[in-house]
């Protein structure tokens, strides 16, 4: 009887609350995640940068490069390298470089590059600007 009572008063306070006061649960802006796409050499590149903790989540995956290869990928974050590392494709042909850079005032522009080592060109390269 007294889980009974109890389930009600709680059931007889959130009808009460909720008659007068509006709840609105939102969910973040779609905005907050920036994706980009490309080809890189016979591969592709998926570049993401999302909104977390304050800053931001930056991401580099080239796809479907010939396994075994090294790749030099750099990554700026408003025209400063902030990571440039040489990485060797997994048997799948996937490099993969991540960071998280803190917000900064004012707009925050992201941009990577992405040369398969001993080319004379680079492969692949995006930027991303956040507001």
């Amino acid at each position: 009887m007294k889980k009974k009572l109890l389930a009600a008063t709680a059931a007889s306070a959130v009808l009460v609350a909720g008659a007068g006061t509006a709840a609105v649960l939102v969910a973040g802006p779609a905005a907050a995640d920036t994706e980009r796409r490309g080809t890189c050499a016979a591969g592709t590149y998926e570049f993401d940068v999302d909104r977390e903790d304050g800053g931001y989540e930056v991401a580099v995956d080239l796809d479907n490069v010939a396994p075994g290869t090294r790749w030099v990928v750099a990554l700026r974050h408003d025209g400063k390298v902030v990571s440039k590392r040489t990485i060797t494709a997994d048997a799948e042909g996937d490099v993969e470089l991540e960071a998280f850079r803190p917000d900064t005032s004012g707009s925050d522009t992201f941009a990577f590059t992405a040369k398969r080592k001993g080319a004379a060109k680079v492969a692949c390269s995006a930027s991303i600007t956040k507001a």
